[in-house]
């Protein structure tokens, strides 16, 4: 998945191992810097997504997507691409929802460098919040906000995720563990971004997982199919 981020595909795509995997394709969020022109000429399909926002790109990732799992990545410089390959291995057919972690034991935040940790601290609490509220067995997910992760889109159907927002990484976790998804956390190094800037503000973003905490408090389970 991208947008504008043409510098960490010039550095990540490279060591991509694409004979790995069944297929590889982009799903874009309206570059206007090179980066489709350039992924493109690395010979990797993009798709312009015909609705904004990140959760749904990870709708329109699986409704194109023709295999039995699929891995979301952000090439951005921040997570090196053999760490695909390492969430490939535990799709495994028993995992349905394997996440790459930045907040496990093996793991680095890019923030670990800092004293005041104002994204680490915040993904921590939200998955103490969730692991309370929701969780009933199995793994415990700490790193509820990221990202990179492999799944079935079979698991993510049954999720029932909203179609447009930025709660999607949120989502998928709690409904892990309110349909008792069988997971996985594998610990990942996270570097800082070497060029461009987040597209998620922490304040906005904050408001939107808080609307949606709330009303997902009061979902019946019969709305997500349990």
């Amino acid at each position: 998945m991208v947008r504008d981020e043409i510098e960490g595909c010039k550095e990540d795509i490279p060591g991509l191992l694409r004979n790995r995997f069944h297929e590889i394709f982009a799903v874009d969020g309206g570059s206007t810097d090179g980066t489709v022109e350039f992924l493109e000429a690395q010979g990797i399909p993009v798709y312009q997504q015909p609705v904004k926002s990140l959760n749904a790109a990870y709708h329109y990732a699986v409704e194109l997507c023709r295999g039995d799992a699929l891995i979301v990545w952000f090439p951005k410089g921040t997570i090196e691409p053999e760490y695909i390959n390492n969430i490939a291995d535990n799709l495994d057919g028993e995992n349905e929802l394997v996440i790459a972690s930045r907040n496990i034991r093996g793991a680095r935040n890019e923030e670990d460098a800092r004293i005041i940790k104002v994204r680490k601290w915040g993904v921590m609490l939200l998955s103490v919040f969730a692991a309370i509220l929701w969780r009933r067995e199995g793994v415990w997910i700490r790193d509820v906000l990221h990202g990179v992760k492999g799944f079935s889109p079979d698991a993510f159907r049954r999720m029932r995720i909203s179609e447009t927002g930025v709660t999607v990484d949120l989502e998928m976790t709690i409904r892990a563990y309110r349909l008792r998804i069988q997971r996985k956390e594998i610990p990942v190094i996270e570097h800082k971004r070497k060029a461009g800037e987040t597209h998620f503000r922490i304040i906005p973003t904050a408001k939107r997982l808080g609307v949606f905490l709330w009303k997902e408090l009061w979902r019946p389970p019969s709305s997500i199919g349990m």
